[in-house]
């Protein structure tokens, strides 16, 4: 609920999912209410948690993942599949700043003292972003980078392979599409970082990803995404 006060703020605009005159930035408050916000999740990963009182989920403990947090709004359910869709792929950008919006005041809450070196979104190959034409995760970071006055830093990593799209593979081969796709470049120095995604469907993308940052000797790494597929 406190995170629905900060937002409800001015009038101004149209919902985006139902069309009524909204007194939020993009949604009004009942589209808001009725999103699919994740609660009870494992602080490792954001899978839904079995056991409440957990925070940590029976897989992360078994087989630590190569990051340390993951913050996350949402189910990957309706109305946000669709939402995060026409962002990526419609080029709605209205929706991309619903999404920065909602996590920068997710995040800002969680943030106050120790903050990450730098934000990193994870990066498209250049072929698939000369098809797309922007990187969904970069713009997501953008406002959130701003917001927290953390810098952003999209030209240390890169995608050196051209994976097929994870969504268009079955879930056992996502791991291997994405093996050795990404590289890091000389010199980079951060400990502590922020990686940046949309999605996370099966943590394969952002486990090779943050398993490249660890090796080229980050410490800690924490995950933002938009949402979470809760079962792969």
């Amino acid at each position: 609920k406190s995170l629905l006060h900060n937002i409800l703020q001015y009038p101004g605009h149209h919902c985006l999912l139902c069309h009524d005159r909204s007194y939020a930035q993009q949604l009004c408050e009942g589209c808001m209410q009725d999103l699919p916000w994740l609660e009870e999740a494992c602080s490792r990963c954001a899978l839904p948690l079995e056991t409440p009182h957990n925070t940590v989920c029976g897989s992360c403990q078994q087989y630590p993942p190569p990051f340390d947090m993951t913050h996350t709004l949402f189910h990957y359910h309706d109305p946000i599949n669709q939402l995060v869709s026409d962002f990526k792929f419609q080029k709605k950008l209205v929706n991309g700043k619903l999404f920065s919006d909602l996590l920068g005041l997710k995040l800002a809450s969680h943030y106050k003292t120790e903050k990450p070196d730098v934000i990193i979104p994870i990066p498209l190959h250049k072929t698939r972003l000369r098809e797309r034409g922007f990187n969904q995760a970069l713009e997501l970071a953008k406002p959130i980078a701003k917001q927290l006055a953390i810098p952003l830093d999209y030209k240390s990593c890169v995608r050196v392979k051209a994976t097929e799209r994870q969504s268009d593979i079955p879930a056992k081969q996502r791991k291997g599409n994405v093996r050795n796709a990404f590289e890091v470049k000389d010199g980079f120095m951060p400990q502590y970082v922020a990686v940046v995604d949309d999605v996370i469907t099966t943590g394969s993308t952002v486990k090779e990803f943050c398993k490249t940052l660890k090796q080229a000797g980050v410490e800690r790494i924490d995950v933002w995404s938009v949402c979470r597929v809760s079962k792969n």
